[in-house]
């Protein structure tokens, strides 16, 4: 569903974003990115999603090369960055039936996806609100609903479950495993590694821009936590 090979990214003044990267996400899998500050995870992300060009390497998305067809990779994909930006002056429901618009959902289907999602969210009465108004945490269950509102293929999130309270969190882990047991696959960055141990299927851990591990839980961590292995290989255990 996505691979990428050899990505290198160099930002102007010659510093290297990412390094020679290359790994590929299957159907079905939750591929979590793990990584400190400035590892390189949010540059690889944004690559990935069209939104920072890149020197060498490729990267694809259900077969489609997104430097040979952009608009063709987007529409299958969806993507939540760290900190989402939504148009403050809108609903939250106008801002769903925009993205709705813009993947071409039916009305229909639309209708009956956001009342289920808001539901689980526990956002439904507030989706006439201005999003002015709205939490952060708010914020986050509505960018959430709208990556799932056209079904994607590839969901790409930064750091999904901040500002998220310990329910909602609960809620969106099981919103991931069920889109992913339906055949579509998720590649996400987070810091908290419990979640990431007990929620993917496989990992990358990354370090100045270079992979360092990856494959699946087991093949990763062995029988150790993946605390105390990320810490090691990231020289960082005592």
């Amino acid at each position: 569903m996505l691979k990428i090979y050899h990505l290198t990214k160099t930002y102007p003044g010659g510093k290297v974003g990412v390094d020679d990267l290359s790994l590929e996400v299957k159907k079905g899998e939750i591929y979590g990115f793990i990584g400190h500050n400035g590892a390189g995870k949010t540059t690889t992300i944004k690559a990935i999603v069209g939104l920072h060009d890149f020197e060498q390497g490729s990267i694809s998305i259900d077969g489609i090369a997104i430097k040979d067809d952009p608009l063709s990779a987007k529409s299958v994909t969806a993507y939540i960055p760290d900190n989402p930006e939504l148009y403050d002056n809108l609903s939250g429901l106008q801002f769903l039936n925009f993205v709705a618009d813009v993947f071409r959902v039916p009305k229909s289907v639309r209708k009956e996806r956001i009342e289920k999602y808001a539901t689980e969210l526990e956002i439904l009465g507030a989706l006439n609100n201005q999003i002015a108004s709205y939490s952060h945490g708010m914020k986050q269950k509505l960018a959430l609903i709208a990556a799932f509102l056209h079904e994607p293929k590839l969901l790409v999130m930064d750091e999904p479950f901040v500002g998220l309270d310990p329910k909602a969190a609960f809620t969106v882990k099981k919103m991931m495993r069920e889109f992913c047991d339906n055949g579509s696959a998720i590649f996400f960055s987070t810091h908290v590694l419990e979640v990431a141990e007990k929620l993917c299927d496989k990992i990358a851990i990354i370090k100045d821009g270079r992979l360092i591990a990856s494959g699946t839980m087991e093949e990763v961590k062995g029988d150790a936590s993946l605390e105390e292995v990320f810490l090691g290989i990231t020289g960082e255990a005592k």
